[in-house]
């Protein structure tokens, strides 16, 4: 059986419903609506939903602060997790944000490998640890960090795609 093809779009304020169910079945500490909508109404931020036969399948919220994106939030209904949909966000946001010299930085679970193997498929680097930032649990978060090649120091800049298949070749 072929699964339908997924498709990637900004997510509106009409989907939070969607979304609150898919937050509230994966994480333990979910965003509020209130938050979802702050979010939404940045101008300078990226919030995209992945659609599976016109259903949220999953989303990805990352704000701007003055240079730096911060991918603040990525989940997949748990029922769907595992077949590429994050992946498939996060290469939307690189296709739409990346530029020579792009720094992007997230928070994750020291506890979730998964999402952090996934986060160093995409070139995120661990650069720290935050002691006690989720809590529910008082677990510590891995800070990592994403930067485009080609910044400041004259470097030729690499697509996203490219960027893998080098890593891949590597």
């Amino acid at each position: 059986m072929t699964r339908a093809p997924l498709e990637i779009r900004r997510l509106s304020y009409a989907d939070l419903p969607q979304v609150i169910a898919i937050e509230r079945r994966a994480f333990p500490t979910p965003w509020s609506l209130a938050m979802f909508v702050l979010e939404l109404s940045k101008p300078s931020g990226i919030c995209l939903a992945a659609l599976l036969e016109g259903r949220i399948a999953g989303y990805l919220i990352c704000s701007r602060y003055d240079t730096v994106w911060h991918v603040m939030n990525v989940a997949v209904d748990n029922r769907l997790r595992r077949q590429g949909i994050a992946s498939a966000l996060l290469a939307e946001l690189f296709e739409r944000a990346d530029h020579p010299g792009a720094q992007y930085t997230l928070e994750v679970r020291m506890s979730n490998a998964p999402a952090i193997a996934l986060y160093e498929d995409f070139g995120f680097r661990h650069a720290g640890v935050r002691r006690g930032y989720y809590h529910d649990n008082q677990e510590d978060a891995d800070i990592m960090w994403r930067v485009v090649e080609g910044g400041a120091d004259g470097h030729e800049w690499v697509p996203a795609d490219e960027q893998v298949a080098r890593r891949e070749r590597a």
